[in-house]
């Protein structure tokens, strides 16, 4: 094969399921949430059809890309391709996370003190009479409209300040990521370098401390829900915050996926050469650097504007 031909796969069907996985995942755990309440609730079996759903899908794909690798299909300038498919992916994702925090920050600063009447803006609506008495509050504790249907948040989840910061969940969160970015970089060191032991120990390690992550953020929604009366029906505040913190959640998650793939691909097949390997260093460019990246801005937004983009802390007193 000619190193300038392209290896053109045949039809697949496996868009067409994941579309329908993440369909399904979404609308189940969106449901889920706002029924936690509700024993009768089938929502959950949605969340666990779309997640098996799309478990199975990227199993039996990522098989076939596999078996197409191993059988010689991949030319140089295909996986010129594939690395340039991963930067503009990435950079996708850059811009959802920048369409979220956009979104945030134009509601903290400008919506919500528009509606109690601050700004030009501010009187106009004031001067309708829309909304009497509305103050302007982060997070909005109250509604300007008094009719509406949906339960408010019954606490802030603000920053605890530096004297309860041990106990702040995201603090953890951050470690635990910020973890995981050195030890995939170890990893690839020792892939790189010929040492499969180092190579697995890190990974390994890294895909442990994304289930920890995942788990923790678990943990944040049950305190979110539990105690601080926060839902998705909670308002504009409840909507950004499981809109962020889900889609990252959701994020880190197949990435740890990702990563425990390659690392079974490795220990069980001996796949991955020390100069071929690029399904890794997708998955973790992918884990390590976008998971950084975002917790890390939500964060630094979080303390500069003063927005609770993250949960609760498990182990203040409730």
């Amino acid at each position: 094969m000619s190193a300038q031909t392209y290896y053109v796969p045949e039809q697949s069907r496996f868009p067409i399921f994941m579309a329908v996985s993440l369909f399904l995942l979404v609308m189940g755990a969106s449901s889920t949430i706002n029924n936690l309440d509700n024993p009768d609730s089938n929502s959950s079996y949605i969340l666990y059809a779309g997640l098996a759903s799309l478990f199975t899908t990227m199993f039996f794909w990522f098989r076939q890309v596999i078996k197409e690798h191993l059988a010689g299909l991949d030319s140089n300038q295909l996986k010129t391709s594939y690395v340039y498919g991963m930067a503009w992916f990435i950079f996708s994702e850059v811009m959802f996370f920048a369409a979220f925090f956009g979104a945030l920050f134009y509601v903290r600063s400008f919506a919500v003190p528009w509606l109690s009447g601050e700004g030009e803006n501010g009187v106009g609506i004031s001067a309708l009479g829309l909304w009497e008495g509305f103050e302007s509050t982060w997070p909005v504790i109250t509604t300007p409209d008094k009719g509406a249907e949906y339960v408010l948040a019954e606490k802030s989840m603000a920053w605890p300040g530096w004297g309860h910061a041990l106990e702040w969940l995201p603090l953890w969160n951050t470690i635990v990521l910020l973890s995981s970015s050195v030890t995939v970089h170890f990893a690839h060191i020792g892939l790189k370098n010929g040492d499969r032991k180092k190579f697995h120990r890190f990974l390994g390690i890294t895909v442990g401390l994304a289930l920890i992550f995942v788990g923790l953020q678990a943990a944040e929604y049950y305190e979110a829900y539990a105690y601080y009366g926060l839902t998705l029906n909670s308002g504009i505040y409840g909507s950004t915050f499981f809109m962020l913190t889900g889609f990252h959640g959701f994020h880190v998650m197949m990435g740890g996926f990702m990563l425990a793939v390659m690392l079974a691909r490795s220990v069980f097949a001996g796949h991955f050469e020390d100069h071929d390997h690029f399904g890794f260093d997708g998955s973790a460019y992918e884990v390590a650097q976008l998971s950084f990246l975002s917790y890390e801005s939500s964060h630094r937004l979080y303390q500069k504007f003063d927005l609770a983009l993250t949960g609760p802390h498990l182990l203040a007193p409730h």
